[in-house]
């Protein structure tokens, strides 16, 4: 589309292809549109986190810190350091893409939300 009609026609299109791939986990589809949508002249939205499956104990220490707990607090509360805490805490952010404790109870949220709509 882009090559026959122009770039400005193919953007109405390109944009919601790139999300829609990205959440649907289309890696290669995706790519494309990305390519696509950046030789019409956007920068493509950032892939928005699909709904990363946390292991047990990642969601066992996400949780509390969704809820305000510190480090400490939680690592009482559940029998680990809180340097443990911390670590766990270090690998969730960027799966979920998120950079506060604020932002990871909406984080949490949106992923169960997802998985149950699964």
């Amino acid at each position: 589309m882009r090559r026959v009609q122009g770039a400005a026609a193919a953007r109405a299109f390109l944009a919601p292809a790139t999300e829609t791939l990205d959440r649907l986990g289309a890696t290669a589809w995706a790519e494309r549109a990305h390519a696509e949508l950046r030789a019409a002249g956007v920068a493509p939205p950032a892939p928005t986190p699909t709904a990363v499956p946390l292991t047990w104990q990642e969601r066992r220490v996400a949780e509390p810190a969704a809820g305000g707990l510190t480090n400490k607090e939680i690592g009482e509360q559940i029998r680990l350091s809180p340097r443990t805490v911390s670590a766990h805490l270090h690998r969730v952010f960027p799966e979920l893409g998120v950079t506060t404790r604020a932002s990871l109870r909406d984080a949490l949220t949106r992923m169960d939300r997802h998985l149950t709509a699964s």
